[in-house]
C-alpha cells in the first residue's frame, strides 16, 4: 500500500527534476534548439562574466576596507558608506539613459562591451590611489560605467527569450552575483596572505589589479560574441535563417520589437500601473537587503581573524547561488508568488533575529546564512517585468532603468541614516535599520503579489488598459501550464 502511494510523489519529483534541467525541449524543432544553444553560449557567457567582475568589484571595496584600506588611509566614521554613496549616485543618474540606449538595435551590440573596457581601466586605477578623494572619484566613474549592466542584461534576455526559457536563464545568469561576492572573499584572503608587500603594495590593492586583469578579456570577448538584441548588427555565428527564426520566436511570444524612441514612452508608461508597482518593489528590495551584505562587519566586531572575515561570509554567497538558480527555475514551473513567499519568509525570519539581536551566536550565524535565500527575489522580479511588459519594448527598458534609478537612489542616503558604520547604533547592530529592513521585506513581498494579481485582473478585463496596449499575453498561469503540458503530461503529474 505504501509502495503504491509513493509512486505519484516519486513521479512528480522526477518530472520536476527533468523540467528544471530541460533547457532545450525535445518538441522544439532542431533549428530552434540550435538557435537557443547559440544564444545561450553568446549571451550567457558574456553576461555572466561581465556580471561576475562587476560584483567582484562591488564586494572588493568592502573587503578592502576591512583588510587594510581603513588603516592605510586612516579612515573612520562613515567613509565606507561615502564610497558607496559616490558609486550609487552615478549608478542612479545613468540608469535610464543607459537602458534607453540599449533598446536601440544599432547600439545594443556594442554598448556593454565598450563600457566594459572603460570600466576595466578604472578598476586598475583603484589599485594605485594615493588619496581618499581619488578613490571617491573612481567609485563615481565605476558606478557610471556599470549603470546599464544589471537591468540591461535582463532587458537583453527578455528580448530573446520568453516564459520558462526566460526564468531559467535569468536565474542562471544571476548566480554570478553571489559567485563574484564569494570569489572576492577568497581572492581577498589570498591577496592579503600571499601578495601583501609584493611590488611594495598591500594585499587589498592587488585585488583591484586581479579584477582588472579579468575585465579586459571579458570586454574583448563581448565585442566578438555579444549579439545585442534582435535587429542588432548580425554576429558571425548567426546565419540569416537564425535571425529569421529569432524574429519569428519573438513574434510568437508577442514580444514587441523596438520602435521609435521618443518622449511618448514616458507618457504611456506613466499611465499604466506597471512602472509604479515595480519601482516600489525594487526600492523595497534595495532598502531591506542592504544590511545583509555586511556580515563581515559583524565578524570583525566579534574579533574574528582577517582570513575568517573574508571567508565565512562566502557561505551566504553559496546559498544565494543555489537559491537564485533553483528558485528562479522552479518559478517557471510553479506560480511565482509561491516561490516568492517561501524565499521572503526565510528573509523575514533572519531579519527578525537581527531585530532581537541578543540570541545565541549559532542562531545568528544561521540568520546571516538564511539571507542567501533572497537570491531568487531579484531575478524572479525582473523576469516577471519582462513577461508582463513584453508588449512595449521602450516601456520595458524605461521601467527597468527606473527601477534601478529609484531603488538605488535610496542607497545614497538610507545607509547614512539607518545603517551607519560607526556610533552607538552603528554596524552591525543597527537598532533602527534592522526593524526598517523587516518592514520593507514584507512590503516587497506584498508589492510582488499585488503585481501578479493586477496582471491577472488585467488579463480578465477587470481593469482597463491604454488604447495602444490592447494585450499583454501569457499570464503567469498560462506560461506555466503551456510549459508543463508540453512535457508529456508533466503538468498533470506535478499537480497530481
Amino acid at each position: 500500500m505504501s509502495e503504491v502511494s509513493s509512486k505519484p510523489g516519486k513521479s512528480a519529483l522526477l518530472s520536476l527534476f527533468k523540467e528544471i534541467f530541460n533547457w532545450y525541449p525535445s518538441h522544439y524543432p532542431s533549428e530552434e534548439r540550435k538557435l537557443l544553444f547559440k544564444l545561450d553560449v553568446s549571451i550567457l557567457i558574456f553576461a555572466c562574466l561581465c556580471f561576475f567582475v562587476k560584483y567582484l568589484d562591488q564586494t572588493n571595496i568592502s573587503n578592502a576596507y576591512v583588510s587594510g584600506l581603513k588603516e592605510d588611509f586612516s579612515l573612520n566614521g562613515n567613509q565606507l558608506n561615502y564610497f558607496n554613496v559616490c558609486y550609487y549616485t552615478a549608478y542612479v543618474v545613468f540608469q535610464v539613459p543607459g537602458l534607453l540606449l540599449l533598446s536601440r538595435p544599432k547600439l545594443a551590440r556594442w554598448l556593454l562591451p565598450g563600457l566594459e573596457v572603460l570600466w576595466g581601466v578604472c578598476t586598475f586605477a583603484q589599485s594605485r590611489v594615493t588619496t581618499v578623494n581619488q578613490l571617491y572619484a573612481l567609485r563615481f566613474l565605476v558606478g557610471m560605467l556599470e549603470a546599464p549592466v544589471f537591468a540591461g542584461t535582463h532587458f537583453i534576455l527578455g528580448s530573446w527569450y520568453s516564459g520558462p526559457e526566460l526564468f531559467k536563464r535569468a536565474g542562471t545568469w544571476f548566480i554570478c552575483n553571489p559567485l563574484g561576492t564569494m570569489v572576492s572573499g577568497y581572492l581577498q584572503a589570498a591577496a592579503y596572505t600571499n601578495l601583501s608587500g609584493v611590488g611594495g603594495m598591500p594585499g587589498w590593492r592587488w585585488l583591484f589589479i586581479v579584477d582588472g586583469i579579468f575585465t579586459i578579456p571579458v570586454a574583448l570577448l563581448g565585442f566578438l560574441i555579444f549579439p545585442g538584441i534582435p535587429g542588432s548588427p548580425q554576429p558571425f555565428y548567426l546565419t540569416e535563417s537564425d535571425i529569421a527564426l529569432a524574429k519569428e520566436r519573438t513574434r510568437r511570444a508577442e514580444i514587441r520589437r523596438p520602435g521609435k524612441l521618443g518622449l511618448d514612452v514616458f507618457r504611456r508608461s506613466l499611465k499604466r500601473w506597471h512602472i509604479w508597482v515595480f519601482i516600489t518593489c525594487y526600492a523595497c528590495m534595495i532598502i531591506c537587503s542592504y544590511p545583509s551584505a555586511y556580515m563581515s562587519l559583524w565578524l570583525k566586531a566579534e574579533g574574528y581573524s582577517v582570513t575568517q572575515i573574508n571567508q565565512l561570509p562566502t557561505v551566504v554567497s553559496a546559498i544565494t547561488i543555489v537559491a537564485s538558480w533553483l528558485g528562479t527555475t522552479v518559478a517557471a514551473i510553479y506560480p511565482t508568488w509561491v516561490i516568492y513567499t517561501i524565499a521572503s519568509a526565510f528573509c523575514l525570519f533572519s531579519t527578525l533575529c537581527m531585530v532581537i539581536w541578543n540570541i545565541p551566536r549559532t542562531l545568528k550565524f544561521v540568520a546571516w546564512y538564511l539571507f542567501g535565500f533572497s537570491g531568487c527575489l531579484s531575478p524572479i522580479l525582473y523576469s516577471t517585468v519582462n513577461t508582463i511588459v513584453k508588449d512595449d519594448s521602450e516601456e520595458r527598458a524605461l521601467i527597468m532603468g527606473a527601477m534601478m534609478t529609484f531603488g538605488y537612489s535610496f542607497n545614497i542616503w538610507v545607509p547614512l541614516l539607518l545603517f551607519p558604520t560607526a556610533g552607538p547604533d552603528g554596524a552591525p547592530r543597527w537598532k533602527k535599520g534592522w526593524p526598517v529592513a523587516f518592514v520593507f521585506y514584507f512590503l516587497l513581498w506584498a508589492g510582488f503579489v499585488s503585481a501578479v494579481l493586477l496582471h491577472k485582473r488585467e488579463k480578465r478585463g477587470e481593469i482597463g488598459t491604454a488604447p495602444s496596449e490592447t494585450s499583454v499575453e501569457n499570464t503567469e498561469t498560462i506560461v506555466i501550464e503551456n510549459s508543463l503540458n508540453s512535457k508529456t503530461g508533466c503538468f498533470e503529474v506535478l499537480n497530481g
